[in-house]
């Protein structure tokens, strides 16, 4: 992370930094493997080194990491984590991806059987900001302003909510509960 932040500074690790601290807090209250979850949280925007990209982040993070020897459930977050949906057209931004690039995603979500850990990525994605945690309200809406409004806009938010609804009851309580301070400092501004 530390490389590629220098690489391409920005709000982009701060934001895997919280993803990554609130996938290990979610993980251990439900049985998963806190280091795993917490690693591809850490890396999951890791593509982001190469400079101010889009979708291509995606693809370039996959590769990375790869090229590095991580293991394959790691590097895949890469390539999961946008799309809770598996459909290329729920991305928020602009698919800035060559054609091989886009063939390779459109394929991987094609037959990924995502586990807990791509969903319980997608849904950190989803509460974390470069400040904190926020509700999925607040973080969707700061991405809408950004990016607009797409296609499979809100099948991605019925997703985010689906994921949610997963990892309270895999928890045994609403996972809000697990950051209330820190949500309230950061969704109620």
């Amino acid at each position: 992370m530390a490389w590629g932040h220098s690489q391409n500074p920005g709000a982009w690790a701060d934001h895997s930094r919280v993803v990554a601290r609130a996938a290990q807090t979610i993980a251990e209250k439900c049985g998963l493997d806190a280091h795993r979850a917490y690693v591809s949280g850490l890396l999951h925007d890791i593509g982001r080194y190469e400079g101010v990209r889009q979708m291509h982040h995606i693809y370039a993070g996959y590769s990375l990491l790869k090229s590095k020897c991580y293991d394959d459930r790691v590097a895949e977050i890469c390539l999961s984590h946008s799309f809770p949906c598996q459909d290329m057209r729920e991305y928020f931004g602009e698919n800035d991806c060559s054609p091989e690039e886009t063939e390779a995603i459109t394929s991987f979500l094609a037959h990924k059987v995502y586990d807990d850990y791509d969903i319980l990525i997608q849904l950190c994605d989803a509460i974390g900001t470069a400040e904190g945690v926020s509700l999925i309200d607040v973080r969707v809406m700061d991405v809408i302003r950004r990016y607009g409004f797409k296609e499979l806009t809100l099948l991605k938010i019925e997703a985010n909510y689906t994921n949610k609804a997963r990892f309270d009851k895999l928890c045994g309580m609403n996972i809000y509960d697990l950051f209330y301070d820190e949500i309230r400092d950061v969704s109620f501004r």
